[in-house]
């Protein structure tokens, strides 16, 4: 069955850095298509665009997005977030080491990268871990998660 729902990520004009990083930082990832800007029908605001790139197909470890240079009208937010369920404190730890491009932005196992999208790096087995005592306030207290602390 084919992937019905694909996140669509907005940058100003930074896609292809940032999906060439990803790739980068995922296995099993790819770009699966490039579209460019035309060079003529542009509106005057859209002329310096013109043959550059405009969106990118591309899959993080078998998961497919897409993404568009659209300028600078919208940021990325903590109001939506990836979650990448690390089967050990060793994945967990290369991810964060890959990811996590803003300090003050660390809490609770979420972190931000350096081109604004906020990613939760965890443990799979989340939900049994906070079964622990005080597995709540433990976690309240971490900024990278670790497995041991809770």
């Amino acid at each position: 069955m084919s992937q019905k729902i694909t996140p669509c990520l907005w940058f100003d004009t930074n896609a292809e850095e940032a999906v060439k990083y990803y790739i980068s930082v995922f296995p099993n990832s790819k770009i699966l298509d490039t579209q460019y800007y035309p060079t003529e029908g542009l509106l005057d605001f859209q002329k310096p665009m013109a043959g550059k790139v405009l969106g990118i197909d591309f899959e993080l470890n078998g998961q497919k997005f897409t993404c568009l240079n659209g300028g600078p009208d919208f940021k990325f937010s903590e109001a939506v977030s990836f979650v990448i369920d690390c089967k050990d404190q060793e994945e967990i730890d290369y991810y964060w080491e890959k990811l996590s491009s803003v300090p003050e932005a660390e809490q609770c196992g979420w972190c931000k990268d350096k081109f604004g999208l906020s990613w939760q790096v965890i443990p799979e087995n989340m939900g049994e871990l906070m079964q622990r005592p005080n597995a709540y306030g433990n976690m309240m207290q971490m900024h990278k998660l670790v497995i041991a602390d809770f």
